[in-house]
């Protein structure tokens, strides 16, 4: 038997995927198949030791020559500590530590994947690890990360989703030059970004969604020239958007939905050229949009949905010629549509249901030979609709319900 696991985990570790392989997961009370020095596993590339005992962790790789291991899984395990002789693991590549609630302190090794989920009694992170992927998601006890962090220059990925104590994050941040993805959503604590994260040059992906204690964002944000998905979601508290957001010119996908206290978007928004999605939903603070919203060219997605105090739609709005999708259900105080929205020749999809204060649409209406769905459901001073609508040829679905 041992020897066909030795032979099935050489086989999966010849691979270029990771695989997780469940080998001796919960082996409590294992017998000492691994004691007395054996090197049956020198070959290993693969260990999942999920909730095994620490007695079982520590004799195992205490007593093995791990050198080729690459994957080690070691998900709710009671240890305090690694062993110490796993750090002579050079080609290590993935460790797991997901749900090690008693784990009190880690050292430095040369892992490239590091997963710390739920560790509850983590006040800190008093360790330096060079990885390419740095993982602390739901750590909701971590207050603080060490100055050292920025010196993880092969640093891809960092993930602090919902770790809810985190107040605020390092300068030395910004030094992390070949970091692609951090991710901050749910950060309950943390009020302001660090000016310093402006140097974060090949940053593509920024998730600050649910961070509802942060009131604005640096200036220096616009320095992110790689950025192309900034999600803000939900900061119920963001007041403003800074005007350098404009000089995000690789921005893809913007989203604000649920940032209930935004009252405006500055007019350099309309220099976000590569722009494709634009969220507003449930913007309830937000009155109007720039003229210079015309100017994004790129934009396909546009959600105005429960932005309640919206009155009026800008002139401009008819620029945006590869327009597929606009929503506007909900918008109460919206009374009518441009007469240029008839030249959006690429729409698709016109959302808008409960727009209570509706009283018509323009004839312009039935220039949108794309559009294949109109809903105005429960637009209820809606009182009649164009002649021009039966030159709608590509319209598919027509609701009108409770008008």
């Amino acid at each position: 038997m041992l020897t066909i696991i030795c032979i099935l985990l050489n086989v999966i570790g010849t691979c270029d995927g990771i695989f997780r392989r469940h080998l001796f997961e919960k082996c409590e009370n294992l017998p000492s198949l691994f004691q007395n020095g054996s090197k049956e596993f020198h070959n290993l590339r693969l260990l999942d030791l999920t909730e095994a005992s620490p007695t079982m962790v520590e004799t195992f790789i205490q007593s093995q020559n791990l050198n080729n291991l690459r994957w080690l899984c070691l998900q709710q395990c009671m240890i305090q500590k690694l062993p110490s002789n796993l750090f002579q693991c050079s080609r290590l590549q993935v460790l797991h530590l997901t749900n090690c609630d008693s784990l009190e302190t880690i050292f430095d090794f040369s892992a490239y994947n590091l997963n710390l989920s739920i560790n509850v009694d983590m006040k800190k992170l008093p360790i330096f690890i060079s990885l390419q992927e740095l993982s602390l998601l739901e750590c909701s006890s971590l207050q603080e990360l060490p100055t050292f962090i920025g010196q993880l220059n092969a640093l891809q990925e960092f993930n602090l989703f919902e770790c809810s104590s985190l107040k605020e994050l390092p300068t030395s941040i910004g030094q992390l030059h070949a970091l692609q993805n951090l991710d901050l959503g749910w950060c309950e604590r943390l009020q302001e970004l660090p000016t310093s994260i402006g140097q974060l040059h090949a940053l593509q992906n920024l998730h600050l969604g649910w961070c509802e204690r942060l009131q604005k964002l640096p200036t220096s944000i616009g320095q992110l020239h790689a950025l192309q998905n900034l999600h803000l979601n939900y900061c119920s508290n963001l007041q403003e958007l800074p005007t350098f957001i404009g000089q995000l010119h690789a921005l893809q996908n913007l989203d604000l939905n649920g940032c209930s206290s935004l009252q405006e978007l500055p007019t350099s928004i309309g220099q976000l050229h590569a722009l494709q999605n634009l969220h507003l939903n449930d913007c309830s603070s937000l009155q109007e949009l720039p003229t210079s919203i015309g100017q994004l060219h790129a934009l396909q997605n546009l959600d105005l949905g429960w932005c309640w105090r919206l009155q009026e739609l800008p002139t401009s709005i008819g620029q945006l010629h590869a327009l597929q999708n606009l929503h506007l259900n909900d918008c109460w105080s919206l009374q009518e549509l441009p007469t240029s929205i008839g030249l959006l020749h690429a729409l698709q999809n016109l959302h808008l249901n409960d727009c209570l204060s509706l009283q018509e649409l323009p004839t312009s209406i039935g220039q949108l030979h794309a559009l294949q769905n109109l809903h105005l459901n429960d637009c209820s001073s809606l009182q009649e609709l164009p002649t021009s609508i039966g030159l709608l040829h590509a319209l598919q679905n027509l609701q009108l319900g409770r008008c």
